[in-house]
């Protein structure tokens, strides 16, 4: 197994990609990675698809590694939002796009061109919201019907929050479909970085 640093380059910026008058994302399916004010990197680039019910904590738990911060207002956004995530590992640099839905669920699902040259995923559901777990094998199911193959991890996030409504043994969903599972929290930065180092690993060989 590699090796890997428990850092991410902190970077400042994210871009959003432009929604049409129904609210879904207009994408550029040969320009995926092309992000605009990014320039181009000369190491391996990764797109992972950030999935999940809204209010779970996506967005809270990409910012946190971008900014270091945890935001306690949730303001649901508008659109896609695409955030470059450098990470350094044994085999040298490689970053993931983390492309956002952005409040796209609330719309009732969201188009394949969000999944199109998806190489990875993360599917969060909250531990306080047992519809947000059930909802899991649904999110599921729109990954792998667009894109075959690649390494999913599922996150059960907000364990630091005292009302815990889906207990550990309760989820077992990751057993069925053969994910990885951690439990995390954005607020207290419990096993924040588990999901990506696992991706790294699994990407980078």
């Amino acid at each position: 197994c590699s090796r890997f640093r428990s850092r991410f380059a902190p970077l400042s910026f994210g871009s959003c990609v432009p929604i049409d008058g129904f609210g879904f994302p207009i994408l550029n399916e040969l320009r995926l990675q092309a992000l605009p004010n990014t320039p181009p990197v000369d190491y391996p680039s990764f797109k992972l698809v950030l999935v999940g019910d809204g209010g779970t904590g996506k967005t809270t738990f990409v910012k946190r590694h971008v900014t270091g911060e945890f935001e306690k207002k949730y303001e649901p956004t508008i659109g896609v939002e695409v955030r470059p995530l450098d990470f350094q590992t044994s085999h040298g640099k490689i970053r993931f796009y983390c492309w956002d839905t952005a409040g796209q669920e609330k719309f009732g699902g969201l188009r394949d061109g969000y999944y199109i040259h998806g190489q990875c995923a993360i599917i969060m559901f909250d531990v306080t919201s047992r519809l947000t777990y059930k909802n899991v094998p649904t999110w599921h199911r729109d990954i792998c019907r667009v894109c075959e193959n690649i390494p999913i991890v599922l996150c059960g996030n907000k364990v630091d929050v005292k009302n815990r409504q889906v207990k550990a043994k309760m989820v077992t969903f990751h057993r069925k479909k053969n994910l990885q599972y951690y439990e995390i929290s954005a607020k207290s930065n419990y096993n924040f970085e588990k999901p990506f180092l696992y991706l790294a690993r699994k990407l980078s060989g």
